[in-house]
């Protein structure tokens, strides 16, 4: 018991001679050790790396995962070493929607039988997606985290201890300044009848007053030595980081292109789907009741006559492609990515659809696999 008041009563006399000579420092009433300005740099750069290591690491984690109760649920999950339940992704769950609006519909309906196709790709986005979110908070996400709640928190404790030495260092420093001239005056002014033992005392005090500043210092120099190795580790955080950020990028663009492959089948697969505006124009035309004489445009039949249709004099325009296309019928014109077509409409033509040329070859090219020029 006695031993605890003793250390409690140390421990509390210890943190009031801090606060006294941290208040001094503020008010300019004594002097502060000044570290180098190396040391201080290396400081510097720590706080700044810190910093926007977090503001990085908290936008990541925006970015992955949107929904703020989410991320509280994995917070509380990893806290408690438990394993994160599954969660089904935004676009497989989008995907599972259309797939039973399909069913509903009739699957053998255009619109039924896009909904279903759409719907597939979707879940295969969802799975796409899924990977990445894995990949990146693996990859990225762990080893941000890592530092901020590993190497910050050594930094900070190392940081903290650094500093209270070096108020106790210059609380030393003041002690021997006090009793120097203690003994300084004393000596130019003394008292016949006490000068002796009042010398003894104030010779013996200034020596153990600088016997307290050669151990404050020697801890403080220790100290010092093994703060600046940690601050200087901060360069080795810095490659390891930038590693980090190049298996992000990777990640990023793996998954950005594999959703580009899955929408370009996805677009060739609905360029062969029967398209419900053309069937309703289709019919609309070849009604009995809006047939006339001069009806007779290639284009205005169910089957379209590709070797009598003409380019207009006027409104031709230019077109760069955008994907590879395959021609389903002899109607339809094969073009590859990155050609340069012309393309025009003819009255009654679905607008989905263009005509194009290139060289002597003539068909029909959806528009969306182009590119307009002006």
């Amino acid at each position: 018991m006695d031993f605890s008041v003793k250390k409690l009563a140390s421990g509390a006399g210890l943190f009031l001679t801090r606060a006294v000579q941290f208040t001094e420092e503020k008010l300019g009433q004594a002097e502060k050790t000044e570290l180098d300005a190396h040391f201080e740099n290396l400081m510097s750069r720590a706080d700044c790396t810190k910093l926007w290591t977090e503001k990085i690491f908290r936008q990541t984690e925006v970015l992955l995962q949107p929904n703020p109760s989410a991320r509280i649920e994995e917070f509380v999950y990893e806290k408690l070493d438990w394993k994160v339940p599954s969660r089904v992704t935004n676009v497989e769950l989008l995907g599972q929607y259309m797939q039973d609006a399909s069913r509903e519909f009739g699957p053998e309906t255009p619109y039924g039988s896009t909904l279903m196709k759409v719907g597939e790709c979707e879940k295969r986005l969802g799975a796409v997606e899924r990977e990445f979110l894995q990949t990146s908070a693996l990859s990225f996400l762990t080893p941000l985290r890592n530092f901020l709640e590993g190497d910050w928190r050594t930094i900070s404790k190392e940081r903290r201890l650094l500093e209270n030495l070096r108020l106790d260092l210059d609380a030393c420093k003041a002690r021997v300044k006090k009793a120097k001239v203690a003994e300084a005056k004393a000596t130019t002014a003394p008292d016949f009848q006490e000068t002796r033992p009042r010398n003894y005392v104030l010779s013996a005090s200034a020596s153990a007053a600088e016997h307290e500043l050669r151990v404050a210092q020697t801890e403080f120099d220790r100290q010092a030595e093994v703060t600046r190795l940690l601050l200087e580790g901060i360069s080795s955080t810095h490659v390891n980081h930038l590693r980090c950020l190049h298996e992000f990028v990777e990640a990023q663009a793996a998954y950005y292109k594999q959703c580009h492959l899955h929408m370009q089948e996805l677009q060739k697969e609905l360029g062969r789907l029967p398209n419900a505006f053309a069937l309703n124009s289709t019919n609309s035309i070849t009604a009995p009741s809006l047939v006339t004489e001069d009806s007779s445009s290639p284009v205005e039949t169910d089957t379209l006559k590709i070797e009598e249709v003409q380019a207009p004099a006027t409104g031709t325009r230019k077109a760069r492609v955008l994907y590879d296309y395959d021609a389903a019928d002899s109607s339809e014109l094969s073009i590859l990515a990155d050609e340069l077509i012309t393309v025009y409409t003819v009255p009654g033509m679905d607008s989905d659809w263009l005509i194009g040329e290139k060289g002597n070859q003539k068909g029909k090219v959806p528009v969306t696999y182009l590119e307009l020029l002006s």
